[in-house]
């Protein structure tokens, strides 16, 4: 007879579900509380808040964007390019072709919807790897972007861009940028459907478990393609914030923005929800790359130490990512080293028996 399982206490299970849960959480606080006190002038002001809420809005947003289709197991490598043929097609239609700011920003975000349910088609019924079609689609996008603009930039005339438009990146609402309330917006969207609404179950198995999603009668195929539309759809209106902020149609400037937003998904992953992409965990994980990119910066750090902190904290964020799987799927062993079958749920025979 197998004996029993050795049971853990509640102070060590309450340790070890808020290290796992909100670690990176504290991480974001501590690393506040010392640029803080490393320079008590400038970085715990009002005005430095404001700018990193402000500056970090838009790769809270992609990072945002990036984490739907990771929960599906897909990656989309496009948004990069997505983004940057975005904010040019506004400031197009906007600067060139005259037509009312509102509309123009409607019709990007809805093209950027189109786009991801091109880029699900051809990684669901093309049955190609969803790294590969993203980048190739990515690439063509770029391809679009530079015919668009001829490889120049998109200048407003003498009297410059709407203020209405302008002001959906500049205004402030209630003391703090009006950017930081997107990013709020879309994490409570997120959210709500990646943890409340049976949506986003189907796309958690069909990350985790493709053959087993279809096994239960998942649509796996037409979830995927919804992923990576509504992948699409957040990155057109990152677009639209992006040539706001900018107020120039710059056609090389999107890429700048895909390494941060995966890290912060994949980061993302490891807290709140360790293992699994999630809304919450992304916002936090971008919390911590503000502060720490804000923190090096005022300390004087050279250019190249933003992509090295970011090109690292990838590294680090894909083998947490990882580690966190595993560990949720690992059995637990009893006291004789033999693996633990779990039962429904994932826990283990009361008896601790091998079924």
């Amino acid at each position: 007879m197998t004996p029993f399982l050795p049971p853990r206490s509640l102070p060590a299970r309450l340790r070890g579900h808020f290290i796992g849960g909100y670690g990176l959480l504290g991480l974001a606080v501590l690393l506040f509380v010392v640029f803080s006190v490393a320079l008590p002038e400038t970085f715990p002001t009002r005005d430095n808040i404001s700018s990193i809420l402000s500056n970090q809005a838009i790769p809270a947003v992609m990072a945002l964007g990036a984490t739907i289709p990771i929960a599906a197991g897909k990656f989309d490598l496009s948004i990069g390019y997505g983004l940057g043929l975005a904010h040019v097609m506004v400031m197009d239609l906007v600067v060139t072709e005259g037509w009312p700011w509102p509309l123009a920003c409607l019709v990007v975000v809805c093209g950027g919807g189109l786009v991801g349910v091109l880029n699900g088609v051809v990684v669901e019924f093309g049955r190609i790897d969803s790294f590969i079609a993203t980048l190739g689609t990515g690439s063509m996008m770029y391809a679009v972007t530079g015919w668009i603009t001829d490889g120049a930039r998109i200048v407003p005339g003498p009297d410059g861009l709407p203020g209405a438009f302008t002001g959906l990146y500049d205004s402030r609402f209630l003391g703090l940028p009006l950017p930081a309330f997107y990013v709020l917006a879309v994490a409570a969207a997120l959210w709500l459907v990646l943890d409340r609404l049976p949506a986003g179950r189907y796309l958690y198995v069909i990350g985790s478990n493709p053959r087993a999603a279809d096994i239960i009668g998942i649509p796996t195929r037409r979830y995927c393609v919804y992923a990576f539309a509504a992948s699409g759809l957040v990155v057109g209106f990152a677009g639209v914030l992006l040539a706001a902020q900018q107020q120039t149609g710059n056609p090389s400037v999107g890429l700048d923005y895909l390494l941060p937003a995966f890290v912060g998904a994949l980061l993302g992953s490891t807290t709140i929800r360790p293992g699994r992409a999630n809304a919450l965990g992304t916002v936090v994980a971008v919390a911590v790359l503000a502060i720490g990119l804000a923190g090096i910066g005022q300390l004087g750090a050279q250019f190249w130490a933003t992509p090295l902190f970011n090109g690292a904290t990838l590294l680090i964020a894909v083998g947490l990512a990882g580690w966190s799987a595993r560990r949720r799927l690992r059995p637990r062993t009893s006291v004789a080293g033999r693996p633990v079958a779990a039962g429904p749920g994932g826990v283990p025979p009361a008896d601790g028996r091998r079924p």
